[in-house]
């Protein structure tokens, strides 16, 4: 592959490695049908390999010898009604569920924990491929896998309860609850609302600085002393653009308002009402012999190595901690049987509100979409070693909750198979 990069693409060549991770997470693409050619260029319609997914591919060439390419680039599109995916019943979308996760166990492709329910009872839950590689232990079911921005829909779901305490108010800005917040045009401007729907401008974290300190970082103050003399990028509320920091603030102002830490709180008010007795944020070093190791070779391909140097100190309000499929099944039945909020709350919990492009809105700590006329909301997270995934269909009943310990977009994908299958 090198030779023919060095050929035909030489300003590709050193890119190498990052050619060979992006087919690794596509599996390769598949030649539907040709949309468009010319002399020096031509258009297709492909399909990943691993996923539903379809693209618009275009390669462009030089209009003289040697017709070396000139570009290759590649765009989403939503799958086009001619190639739309059937329907399954439960049994089919079981059996179909069983042979794709053993298939891509055994190549690599899937090694954690996968459940699909309808009611809040299981139809289908089974774990793959190994929690601990060093001492050869199997992942099961109860196994808990790290969550990432997973944690978003608790630290939403504790802002929305003490919103209907009447003891925080959506359009107040971050100034009113963090009084002393270091930058005054963020505390001034910035509303609750705003960090919710990634909407205030507040950036991430995840830059040299974050690097630098991460093992420093040991409460949500540490963030807001780290990185609170920042001010918006834009201006609050004009437009989405994900931010991890906006959460750490959410996190900042549930301490603020309820007296008690983010992780006390959601522990006691969320987790335990739910019965959620596997899920937590503990100090890293602290993760029980149940938790999974993640296993990344991002960031340069190779065998894979544990993510131990990637790791915060501890989970916080923006993601991290862990969970386990069957915990993720009792929070999404908790939340649908109005057991943490009302139903209006729970409504506006859930509700997509601003576009993320596509079929998406993002909510309160969820997203919201609906396709081929059926409902869903969740959230994702991903890091290196750890991908997660949980979906609620609160028309047909399903819940799909996948958790792995390997790279992105491996549980993704498995739940985007199931939900593009289920029953109506």
């Amino acid at each position: 592959m090198r030779l023919f990069l060095e050929k035909q693409t030489p300003e590709e060549a050193g890119s190498l490695g990052n050619s060979i991770q992006f087919r690794q997470r596509t599996g390769g693409f598949d030649f539907k049908k040709a949309l468009d050619s010319t002399p020096t260029t031509f258009t297709a319609l492909v399909k990943e390999r691993d996923s539903d997914q379809y693209a618009q591919a275009v390669t462009e060439v030089e209009a003289a010898p040697p017709y070396r390419i000139v570009s290759v680039t590649l765009r989403a599109v939503p799958t086009p009604p001619e190639f739309a995916l059937q329907r399954m019943t439960e049994n089919e979308l079981v059996e179909a569920l069983r042979a794709r996760l053993g298939a891509d166990a055994a190549a690599g492709k899937f090694s954690g924990a996968m459940l699909v329910a309808k009611d809040g009872k299981p139809i289908f839950s089974s774990a793959y491929g190994l929690a601990d590689r060093e001492r050869n232990i199997s992942n099961n079911v109860n196994t808990c896998f790290r969550v990432g921005s997973m944690n978003k829909m608790f630290t939403a779901t504790a802002v929305l309860q003490l919103v209907q305490a009447g003891k925080i108010q959506l359009t107040a800005t971050v100034g009113k609850y963090l009084q002393d917040y270091p930058n005054q045009e963020i505390a001034s401007k910035v509303t609750i609302h705003d960090l919710l729907t990634h909407t205030g401008g507040t950036g991430d974290f995840f830059d040299p600085e974050y690097n630098a300190h991460r093992l420093e970082l040991r409460t949500l103050q540490d963030y807001v002393t780290l990185f609170g003399q920042r001010g918006p990028k834009f201006e609050p509320g004009s437009r989405f653009e994900y931010s991890n920091y906006g959460f750490i603030l959410l996190g900042a102002v549930i301490e603020k308002v309820s007296g008690e830490s983010y992780y006390d709180y959601v522990r006691d008010h969320i987790f335990k009402p739910a019965g959620m007795a596997s899920t937590a944020s503990p100090q890293e070093g602290e993760a029980t012999a149940s938790c999974a190791i993640g296993y990344t070779n991002l960031g340069g391909g190779g065998p894979l190595r544990p993510n131990t140097d990637t790791l915060p100190y501890r989970g916080t309000s923006a993601g991290g901690g862990y969970s386990t499929v069957m915990d993720l099944l009792r929070f999404a039945t908790a939340l649908e049987d109005h057991k943490l909020l009302t139903a209006p709350y729970t409504e506006m919990l859930t509700t997509g509100k601003v576009s993320m492009g596509g079929p998406m809105k993002y909510a309160y700590g969820f997203g919201e979409q609906i396709v081929d006329g059926v409902r869903s909301y969740g959230h994702n997270g991903g890091a290196p070693g750890m991908n997660g995934d949980l979906e609620i269909y609160p028309q047909n009943g399903y819940v799909v909750a996948v958790l792995v310990n390997q790279d992105p977009p491996a549980a993704e994908r498995v739940a985007e198979f199931v939900g593009s299958r289920l029953p109506r």
